[in-house]
């Protein structure tokens, strides 16, 4: 069974505080960076898309797809220069050759051919690497079949000369679209690469557990005077075991001042430890308190990640409208949606408040049943939840699998990713739901929002714009490298798939824009968002002069300063400069 994961995107320049330099606009990918960010938004710069499959290093970024890696590809035509001489190899008719399977092996056009090849076994995948001596030449020549085959539009890729380019990233950066979104955003803005063994390392961290201090940290104010605090902290994690809740604002970090300090990269390191057991020093101040505090932070490597954190009944005036608070995508938050939907069903709640405003993507199929669960069978039977589509050489047939083309359905039971396969799920029936976004919104939470307008579900947004992924991808290793290149856009049943700049409230979807509320906890009735979805829901409009706490721009740290960003998780880091 296919396993779509949907994941936010990935990062450029090194870390949440950005130094003189490196600005929100970089947009070149680089595989040996391992930080997430672009400022102002929650999907980071250049990642995302969609990814399925079984694989420990399936996806990331987005929607990622395969059972390996190594997501290989048939011949395809070429697009230009030098590459020439060799695209006999590589289907020179400029067709879309047989597509290969998800494995790269040598017998491919130039597929495994390495400048440096790996010897030995994948220590993540158990498998021997399939590398043999070749030349950088081999691997763009590669680069460039596989994205004329796959690449989602091949066709709007401009000519480029491979053996004018150094590596092989340097010239995968430029195999893609320039065309620009009616926002002026890059149409593109999730094409790059990783270091194959720091993506399988990651991915396989997908079991729900996390480097860092289990903290969403939130940065009210990119340019000095800056303002950093924390939105949101995992239960047991570090942060919390040192008192630290949503609303903490942080004054310094190992001695370096948040607002004005230009050493960046202490800053960074701080808030973002790469291994187990780093210690950082933070001077902090709790809401409401005019002491500061002076406390020492130790990374784990065992975080554990809470997807489904907060499922209530709110009291009244509101008490029939359920507040379900869901971060994460991921494996373990099948069993907490399950518990969450039967106890507001138990409670015969008539509204519910589906609160995504950090969850940044991951499993498409958990999307799929808590749509199922939110609008109940007689909204869904036999209706699509989501519809892929890859470019026009790819039809009917999955380019990668060499499957056919089938729609992810509304699930009706449980998929077997932490409750029994097969177990009827709960339901809701309702005819609306109020969603609180913003930026972190992203990719497979885009889908729950579109698959349920898809089927005329009415879908209220409060909050901000979300990151906008209706994209994916399957994660391709060679040489090494596993490059990540859009392959197929996800449209709901209505075939509505065009959101690269997001959802914003009030436009698509009915809503208020409100900005993040960080002097309230979530879930508090008072905090902005939420309180304004009470209101939209007793007056069916938006309060006349709603909450606006300062825009902020959040990201949760892990371990490789990826900020939660590449795991299905990903989170975005934002950017100080």
């Amino acid at each position: 069974m296919d396993r779509c994961l949907r994941f936010a995107g990935v990062a450029l320049c090194v870390g949440l505080f950005v130094a003189e330099g490196c600005s929100s606009d970089d947009t070149a990918s680089n595989s040996s960076t391992n930080t997430a960010g672009s400022a102002g938004t929650t999907n980071a710069g250049n990642g995302g898309g969609s990814a399925q499959g079984g694989s420990s290093s399936a996806g990331a970024g987005g929607d990622a797809k395969g059972g390996s890696s190594n997501a290989g590809t048939g011949g395809g035509g070429t697009n230009a220069g030098a590459a020439g001489a060799s695209a006999g190899e590589a289907g020179s008719s400029g067709e879309a050759g047989e597509a290969g399977a998800p494995v790269v092996t040598p017998t491919e056009p130039h597929a495994g051919q390495c400048a440096t090849p790996r010897s030995g076994v994948d220590p993540i995948t158990n498998t021997k690497y399939v590398d043999v001596q070749g030349s950088v030449l081999d691997e763009q020549l590669w680069l460039q079949a596989w994205t004329n085959d796959t690449y989602l539009w091949f066709d709007e890729v401009p000519a480029a000369d491979p053996t004018s380019f150094a590596t092989a990233i340097d010239y995968f950066n430029v195999l893609k679209t320039p065309a620009i979104t009616a926002s002026g955003k890059a149409k593109d803005a999730f094409h790059f690469t990783y270091e194959t063994a720091q993506w399988e390392a990651l991915s396989d961290a997908s079991s729900g557990t996390e480097t860092g201090y289990g903290i969403n940290w939130a940065l009210l104010s990119a340019t000095p005077p800056r303002q950093l605090v924390v939105a949101d902290v995992e239960p047991s994690s570090p942060g919390q075991l040192a008192g630290l809740v949503r609303g903490t604002e942080v004054l310094t970090i190992d001695g370096v001042d948040v607002q004005n300090g230009t050493d960046t990269d202490t800053l960074n390191n701080g808030i973002s430890p790469v291994n187990a057991n780093e210690q950082h020093t933070f001077v902090i101040q709790n809401p409401g308190e005019a002491e500061t505090q002076t406390i020492t932070l130790t990374s784990s490597d065992e975080i554990a990640v809470t997807p489904v954190r907060d499922t209530r009944v709110l009291p009244a005036p509101a008490d029939h409208v359920g507040y379900l608070l869901f971060t994460d995508h991921i494996a373990g938050a099948e069993k907490g949606l399950v518990d969450a939907i039967t106890t507001l069903e138990s409670a015969k709640i008539t509204d519910l408040v589906l609160d995504l405003r950090y969850n940044g993507g991951g499993l498409l199929d958990l999307a799929a049943e808590l749509g199922y669960m939110i609008a109940g069978p007689a909204q869904t039977s036999g209706k699509i939840f989501e519809r892929e589509v890859f470019n026009s050489k790819h039809p009917t047939t999955d380019p990668v699998t060499g499957e056919p083309l089938a729609p992810t359905p509304f699930y009706d039971t449980t998929q077997g990713y932490s409750v029994t396969a097969g177990q009827p799920l709960p339901h809701l029936d309702l005819t609306r739901v109020f969603v609180l976004t913003g930026a972190d919104t992203c990719s497979a939470s885009e889908s729950v929002m579109n698959g349920l307008a898809g089927v005329g579900v009415r879908v209220i947004q409060i909050g901000d714009t979300t990151c906008g992924k209706p994209y994916g991808f399957y994660p391709a290793d060679n040489c090494g490298t596993t490059y990540f290149s859009i392959q197929f856009q996800a449209a709901n049943a209505q075939g509505f798939g065009d959101y690269a700049d997001g959802f914003t409230p009030g436009e698509k979807n009915a809503g208020c824009i409100v900005e993040d509320d960080f002097e309230h906890a979530l879930g508090d009735p008072a905090e902005g968002r939420l309180a304004t979805a009470l209101y939209f829901r007793d007056n069916a409009a938006c309060p006349p002069a709603p909450p606006s706490p300062e825009r902020a721009l959040t990201t949760r740290a892990t371990g490789d300063a990826i900020a939660k960003l590449l795991r299905q998780k990903n989170r975005i880091a934002a950017r100080f400069r």
